[in-house]
């Protein structure tokens, strides 16, 4: 692992466990936690190969292996992925540093059709590291891949950054908006949802 996130450094003894807690009690009240999932299905093929960067509990990542879908599932914080492997088995859960992503080493050398990195995930890795883990999960996507990116826009993360380290991984912005929903983008809104490409070779 390389420097401490910000889940680690920003947030008090016993979040991930809260963290854990709070999504198992929405589920179970039955809320809707599969909005990410819903978009990124419609946006590939069916059984596609799936990188759930920052996976958390594994809710995205399991709601895309429902429909079908082939995942893996990385995040740095190992009580969230056990989270994940007892909730959700079926995806391949891993715990690994997205900066330093290299899922080659783990086992799963064949690239991905699409990404998601969802969950404010960019605004909770280590300050100064978010180029490098945008250009690892490029490097794992195959060529005209995709990459969705969520996150707030008041998260300490400036879109105006985020476009910029985009560029510096080798992704190409296609479109963004202001839910998840696909409301049309503002500049004023509180939330980015970003479709990126990695251009075909």
């Amino acid at each position: 692992m390389g420097k401490p996130t910000r889940w680690v450094t920003e947030t008090g003894p016993g979040h991930s466990q809260w963290y854990i807690d709070r999504f198992r009690r929405l589920a179970a009240e039955g809320a809707d936690l599969s909005g990410e999932a819903r978009l990124l299905d419609a946006m590939v093929r069916p059984g596609a190969r799936i990188l759930d960067a920052g996976c958390g509990t594994g809710r995205v990542g399991a709601a895309l292996a429902a429909r079908g879908h082939r995942v893996v599932g990385v995040d740095a914080d190992p009580a969230l992925v056990e989270a994940a492997r007892v909730d959700h088995p079926g995806p391949r859960w891993l715990v690994g540093d997205l900066a330093e992503l290299d899922l080659a080493a783990q086992g799963e050398p064949e690239p991905f059709d699409a990404a998601d990195c969802v969950g404010n995930v960019l605004a909770f890795v280590a300050p100064g590291s978010e180029r490098a883990v945008l250009s690892r999960i490029a490097a794992h996507l195959r060529p005209d891949g995709i990459l969705v990116v969520g996150f707030g826009t008041d998260r300490g993360y400036p879109l105006t950054d985020f476009d910029t380290d985009t560029v510096a991984a080798g992704l190409r912005l296609e479109h963004r908006f202001a839910t998840w929903d696909l409301r049309p983008w503002r500049e004023d809104a509180d939330f980015a949802v970003t479709v990126l490409r990695k251009p075909a070779e």
